[in-house]
Parts: C-alpha cells; structure tokens; sequence
C-alpha cells in the first residue's frame, strides 16, 4: 500500500510525439494532471485517451509560471505530493518507490539528478540537481521563464536529496527558443535585483550573439549584492570573455577568462576558454599552460553551468596540439594517447598521436 498521494503535473503545447512515452513513465502516479495551452495537434486527445486529465488554458500574455500555476490549481488539496516535469522529460523506472521510500511530512521539496543530455551510448554527458518535486501546500511557481518554485510556509523549507532517482531530458531539437529572450527581459523588469535572472539574460543575450547588451547585462550581474555564488560569477565572466573574443578584442577576453580562473578554482570551463583562445593566436604556451590547469580539476561539481566538452577529450586535444608546435613531443604524445582514450575511433585525435610518435623518433634521430 502506497504511503502517499502523489500527482504528476505538467503543461503541454503540441507534445503529440512525446505522450506515449511520457505517460508510461509518470504511470506510477496516483493522478496526472495537464494543463494544455493549446495544442493544434493530437496531443489533448491522446493524454485523456491514456488517463491524463488534461485542462485546456488560455495564458494571455504568455509566461511559463502562470501556466504551471494553473496546473497546480487542479491538483486536490488532498495529495502529499507534487511531481513538475515536462513532458519531453522521462523519470526512470521505480522513481515512485525511491520517492516514497525517501520522503516524510516534514520535508516541503525533494532534489534529484536532472540529466540535460545524454550520449549516443546510453551514458551521461550532462547532469545537475533539480527540485522540481515538492508537497502540495504553501507554493508557487514564479518568473515568466526559467520559473522556480517559490515556498510560502511556515515551517522550515526542508529538502530531501534522493540520489537514486534520476529525470531524463529528451527533447525535441526543432522547438524553438525565440520566446526566452523576451522573457527573461520581462523577467529581469519585474525582479531586477534577482541575480541568478540577470545571469540568465546575459547569457541569452550571448546565445543570441547580441554581444554588447551581454556584457552590459553580465557585468550589471557581477555587481548585484547577492551574485555570491562563485561558480555562477565564473561563468558570467567567462561569457563576457566570450564577447569580447567574439567581438575579436582578444586582450579583453584573455583578461575576463582568467577572472573566471580566478573566482572559481573547481570548474574547467574558463581553462578551456584559454587553451582555445592560445589556439587561436597561436599562443602555444598559453594553450598549453591552460589546458594543464584545467586537467588538474578532477572533480566534476555537476551543476547546471557545467558544460560536457569540458570533462571529454578537449582539454588534453589542445594541450597535445600546443607540444606539437613547441616540440614537446614525448608530452605531446602523452596528451594525444589521452585524448583519444578519452574519445575513441576519432581518426583526428589518432592521427594527432601518429604524428607525436613520428616527432619523438625524428627528435631521437630515429627517421
């Protein structure tokens, strides 16, 4: 017999494809709800046909916490337990059990791991924590865009972190973002003290290669007194330096990604700015003294900012190509051997290694 009453609830949007599959996997629930925001293809009929109540919605202007918000509504008072996930997302298997198994009344939220992407075998390239699972009273959704759950109670906001459920991303690669920008502006008028969605409009604004309101909006977030958290201020800086290289002001971005070095030693990513922008100016120590740096970080922190090339074979590919032109060949062969463990079959990175072996015998006079 189960220990609580748990609802899975969503919104959806012409999500046709994605039903079949989404429904078996939130199956183990006790109810679905869905609030459609109009669909013009199958997708209503095909939720009701599999047991979703669907509720048809009107969000006039349009914004992503007023239609989660309208889910929720239709969720009785009566459950323990609310479930948010997207309808292109799948939960593995079993997650009812390791969620009843974990929770109690006392806690207002569950985390869990959230995998952004996956590779072609199967595995991980790409995960963080998420906290989209939460009781049913004393929250809201807030934020038109990258909306998070608000909590209003009185007693203390407890999470339970429950390290075997695991939520997949499978998107659709055709939908589009054009409606994230504008959001977030809204967004960012409404809350404008909010660091984390200044962050996230700067980096919009990169995305969308409008390169000077990035580093207006990014740096505006770098000054905002509760931007503490160290790895989110590494990654503004290292976007401003992306500017500016896109910009090809490459004084600039080498400052702005050695700031992103500096304000957070546990992360790759400002080290592979480096390294590629030491390739780009065939600055060959430069490349070489970054992608070291960042080979000595050996522990992924598995937040949302962490991009996957940063833990494949890029790092050791840069610092293999930067021996090559310094002559370093014995270590140049050292990086190319990793590099192609680290991404095996690739006949660039082997023929890399053909070549460090071919540079240390002609080196020892063996050619």
């Amino acid at each position: 017999m189960s220990r609580f009453k748990i609802c899975v609830y969503a919104i959806s949007k012409n999500e046709e494809k994605f039903v079949d599959r989404w429904m078996d996997a939130v199956g183990e629930a006790d109810l679905v709800v869905v609030a459609d925001t109009g669909s013009t293809d199958d997708t209503v009929r095909r939720l009701r046909d599999r047991g979703a109540l669907v509720y048809e919605e009107n969000i006039v202007p349009w914004r992503f916490d007023e239609a989660r918000n309208r889910a929720m509504d239709h969720i009785p008072e009566d459950y323990d337990i609310c479930v948010s996930n997207d309808i292109d997302e799948v939960f593995e298997p079993g997650w009812r059990e390791k969620l009843e198994r974990a929770w109690n009344p006392a806690y207002t939220r569950a985390r869990y791991w959230f995998v952004w992407s996956g590779d072609d075998n199967g595995g991980v390239k790409k995960k963080f924590p998420m906290e989209k699972i939460h009781r049913r009273k004393d929250f809201r959704w807030i934020h038109p865009v990258h909306e998070i759950l608000k909590y209003s109670g009185s007693e203390p906001d407890q999470t339970v972190f429950i390290d075997d459920l695991v939520l997949w991303h499978k998107p659709d690669p055709e939908k589009s973002r054009s409606q994230y920008l504008p959001l977030l502006e809204l967004s960012a008028k409404e809350d404008p003290d909010n660091d984390q969605t200044v962050f996230w409009l700067g980096r919009e604004y990169i995305f969308k290669e409008q390169y000077d309101n990035g580093i207006k909006t990014l740096k505006q977030h770098l000054v905002i007194p509760s931007a503490k958290w160290d790895e989110e201020r590494s990654a503004s800086m290292r976007f401003i330096g992306r500017a500016y290289r896109q910009k090809g002001d490459y004084k600039e971005a080498r400052r702005w990604f050695f700031r992103a070095a500096a304000e957070c030693d546990r992360v790759r990513e400002p080290w592979v700015d480096l390294a590629f922008l030491g390739y780009l100016e065939k600055d060959w120590l430069l490349s070489l003294f970054a992608a070291e740096k960042g080979l000595e970080i050996t522990e992924n922190t598995h937040s949302y900012l962490v991009e996957p090339d940063s833990w494949t074979h890029t790092l050791a590919d840069y610092a293999a190509i930067a021996c090559y032109q310094l002559g370093q060949f014995e270590k140049g062969y050292e990086y190319a051997d990793l590099a192609c463990k680290l991404r095996p079959g690739d006949e660039r990175l082997m023929r890399n290694r053909s070549l460090m072996t071919a540079g240390v015998k002609e080196k020892a006079g063996g050619v």
